[in-house]
């Protein structure tokens, strides 16, 4: 393959293109090449480079994405660097501008200082990149009152597959362009029949990263909500400025141990008109898996006969009605609780918080026999029908005999079901691929989607269509064409054909083979989060992580 001429690392060593095969979900995907541009102006030659041979670009900031939108056969493409990862802050304006490799945690550091936010709160935050939180419309815990990032985001700097820099803004017309040429010519008449379809398709749920969000865009009327959650299938998101919000003075919150898990469709909508900052949920299959970390808090051994634990809290200005929203709250959920407890100041909250922080690290750093599988982790529906989903799920996992850990956002209907298998069993892959179709179609029944806020990545490309019939998925398409004539946008992410999801897997023996040192620190990466590290130290010094 000809080397391109652009500012910046381009490696297409096996060392290299190993380091890069994997990110933070189930696969494993050799690239043909990494490119690390240093400037955005470098990134815009080397797109031009690729339109012109047709070579597929998969943009990639942490490598923190689930559904595998940041591995691909194509050229890596490293955002994590690019323009030295610039990051101002306005307090004036309440405006902050980051580049797309800055991380939120970087962003929420700096915003602090200033007694300012950008409120949405993935739990990827300390090392997830401005441009990857913007490619997948992520969320986190208190999305249920502020929205995932859409709303968040003023603008952005969109390189497109036609080598061009536009700033895309909230409120402002694209700039003349060869895309806004391109856009006027194919797509208008496409976007404006399609609005009725809208209503008729689009799951009636709180949460979304499932297509294109079509049903933004023609609320706003900007482009900017197209390329949001977009997972780089339409251009390469560069810098993003984002709104700010001052920091709320005082919480409180409270923990529920639920008899029955099935109660939280019923509970759930009482509690949202209260207007909670975070409602979520911890079901027996979490409470189960972290009992050693229950006897470290507080009456946590008490937790262990609930169906559920139910967590909620509320923030403002008003500590006064913060109380009183507490005691609603309280009233709410004492007769189907075998326990309520309140936390009326910021240390007894971040209390209740402990054991919902206690699962991700312990599921990362499972053995090499029995693996935490992110497959069926981002299920989202109506939030009266919570209850009905989680014991169906329950249903499944037994079915199949493959053991989950569920959890989420109950206030926006949205779990995380990670799947336990023990891949030294033979046939696991079989029950991994049954138990996909069978949350999809359960989803689909329930009025829901496979995406909540993880987006569809490679994995769940093939569902689409499932999810929003024929038609739309056909206008999904036209948009794709619209952005990417040449196709070389992250291909196989978010519009695909039906295919096999479970393929070229990094756990078990699907996937290729990488050098052995490679594939250790890259499990070394998995069990410790360690997303911020580079790759290519990775590729060249193999030890670099290793665990004291």
């Amino acid at each position: 393959m000809e080397r391109p001429v652009f500012a910046g690392i381009w490696r297409d060593d096996d060392r290299a293109c190993a380091a890069y095969s994997e990110g933070a979900g189930i696969y494993r995907i050799i690239p043909r090449a990494v490119a690390v541009p240093s400037t955005t102006r470098a990134l815009a030659a080397l797109v031009r480079w690729a339109a012109a041979h047709r070579v597929p670009l998969v943009p990639r900031g942490a490598g923190s994405g689930m559904p595998g939108g940041n591995v691909g056969e194509g050229v890596v493409v490293d955002l994590t660097a690019l323009d030295g990862t610039p990051l101002v802050v306005d307090p004036v304006r309440c405006i902050a501008t980051t580049g797309a490799g800055v991380t939120l945690g970087a962003l929420a550091e700096a915003a602090r200082g200033h007694g300012l936010r950008m409120p949405v709160d993935p739990s990827s935050e300390r090392f997830a990149t401005a441009g990857g939180t913007v490619g997948t419309n992520a969320a986190g815990t208190r999305t249920v009152k502020y929205g995932p990032v859409r709303r968040w985001v003023q603008g952005v700097t969109l390189v497109t597959t036609d080598g061009e820099v536009l700033p895309l803004e909230r409120g402002v017309p694209l700039p003349p362009s060869a895309l806004s040429r391109r856009l006027d010519a194919s797509l208008g008449d496409a976007l404006r029949l399609a609005r009725w379809r809208v209503a008729a398709s689009f799951p009636k749920v709180r949460k979304n990263t499932s297509g294109y969000a079509l049903d933004h865009f023609l609320a706003s009327g900007d482009l900017l909500d197209l390329v949001i959650g977009a997972e780089g299938t339409l251009g390469f998101v560069t810098a993003v400025r984002w709104r700010l919000e001052p920091i709320p003075p005082h919480r409180g919150g409270l923990r529920a141990a639920l008899r029955d898990a099935h109660r939280l469709g019923g509970l759930v909508p009482a509690l949202l008109e209260l207007e909670p900052s975070r409602v979520e949920f911890l079901d027996q299959t979490f409470l189960r898996f972290v009992d050693e970390e229950l006897k470290t808090i507080p009456r946590g051994d008490r937790l262990r006969d609930a169906g559920a634990v139910l967590m909620v809290e509320f923030e403002g200005d008003n500590p006064a009605l913060i109380e009183n929203t507490l005691e609603r709250a309280v009233g709410i959920v004492r007769s189907d609780s075998l326990e309520v407890a309140v936390g009326p100041d910021e240390r007894e909250v971040e209390s209740l918080w402990a054991i919902r922080h206690a699962a991700s690290p312990k599921l990362a750093s499972l053995g090499d026999t029995r693996r935490s599988l992110q497959v069926v982790e981002d299920g989202t529906v109506p939030v009266d029908r919570l209850g009905e989903y989680l014991t169906a799920m329950h249903g499944i996992s037994a079915k199949r005999d493959v053991p989950m850990v569920m959890f989420g956002h109950a206030g926006d209907g949205n779990v995380h079901a990670n799947l336990l298998p023990d891949v030294t069993q033979p046939g696991w892959e079989e029950r991994i691929r049954a138990i996909f179709e069978d949350q999809t179609q359960l989803v689909l029944t329930l009025g829901g989607t496979t995406a909540g806020e993880h987006g569809d990545g490679r994995l769940r490309a093939g569902v689409v269509e499932r999810i929003f019939g024929f038609e739309m998925n056909q206008v999904f398409r036209q948009i794709k064409r619209a952005f990417d004539p040449a196709g070389i946008m992250n291909p196989g992410v978010k519009i695909g054909e039906p295919h096999d999801p479970i393929r070229s897997l990094k756990a078990g023996t699907t996937g290729p083979a990488i050098p052995a040192d490679i594939a250790a620190g890259l499990r070394r990466l998995e069990k410790q989060a360690g997303y911020s590290a580079a790759r290519l130290d990775l590729a060249d010094d193999p030890l670099i992580r290793e665990e004291p």
